[in-house]
């Protein structure tokens, strides 16, 4: 397959200066609406790519996301947010940006054109074949991602890639590559907009279908969650009472002596 950068195609809308704020509102909104039908295309590689991933991660291996700039931050996303969502550790799933945690916020120049440094930042944490990782790049050419999945697979260990460009270096290298075609973004070049989008729900179907069939969901509830702030704590006592006869009194007290929705719901069904 020829490979063409789509994530650098010109805009199909010209002259934004000149529109006014409804009209660039509008423009924007419209091309959104394609991102969900792009990922809807590649449903069957994202669920190719969880069936994969999921036996080992039964077994104790970890989902680990690796990428530089916009795509690096959405994986530390959604890796932040599974031990909250779901109560699963930190370390179960990763997610390293090229240039360290500083580059989550400023950019470290010329840090994502290092083939070598990914591999090192995964040996910073004992990676192993038990281990799946997800290489993020809109373009699909980034040197810190692509050497990081070149080097995971002479290992042995599983690799996933996320990109926005059929046939790229990226996708050819992986084992499940994950390619929606958002097409040209309305500011030319600016992959943070309808790329960013359909990564970032890529790296929800994920996480979210993975921890569901690992057992962190009871029927549509987050019966794991860390009771970490006062909302998540009103949404326990709320799941604790709606599963269950219990007043919310009784529920208030239960979750401060067993410390999660889960371990009280189990409480209660061995009364």
């Amino acid at each position: 397959m020829r490979f063409t950068k789509i994530t650098e195609a010109d805009s199909n809308h010209d002259k934004l200066e000149q529109m006014s704020v409804e009209q660039l509102s509008l423009i924007i909104n419209q091309e959104d609406q394609k991102v969900a039908g792009a990922v809807n295309t590649i449903l069957p590689d994202i669920n190719s790519f969880i069936d994969a991933t999921l036996p080992k991660m039964q077994q104790g291996g970890r989902l680990i996301y690796i990428g530089a700039g916009t795509s690096g931050r959405l994986g530390i996303l959604d890796a932040s947010e599974c031990p909250p969502t779901f109560g699963v550790s930190q370390e179960r799933v990763l997610g390293l940006i090229a240039g360290g945690d500083g580059a989550i916020r400023t950019a470290v120049e010329g840090a994502e054109d290092d083939p070598n440094q990914g591999w090192k930042d995964l040996e910073k944490h004992h990676i192993s074949t038990l281990d799946t990782v997800v290489g993020i790049a809109a373009s699909g050419t980034t040197p810190y991602v692509l050497g990081t999945l070149q080097t995971c697979k002479s290992k042995g260990i599983t690799t996933a890639s996320i990109s926005c460009n059929p046939g790229s270096p990226i996708a050819e290298e992986a084992d499940y590559p994950m390619v929606p075609v958002v097409g040209p973004e309305v500011i030319t070049g600016s992959s943070r907009m309808k790329a960013g989008t359909a990564q970032k729900m890529i790296l929800n179907t994920i996480s979210s279908v993975l921890m569901i069939k690992l057992g962190h969901v009871k029927g549509n509830r987050m019966v794991d969650m860390q009771l970490s702030n006062q909302k998540l704590h009103q949404r326990a006592i709320r799941m604790v009472c709606e599963s269950s006869s219990v007043s919310e009194d009784k529920a208030i007290e239960l979750l401060r002596i067993h410390g999660s929705v889960r371990k009280v719901l189990n409480h209660l069904k061995n009364e």
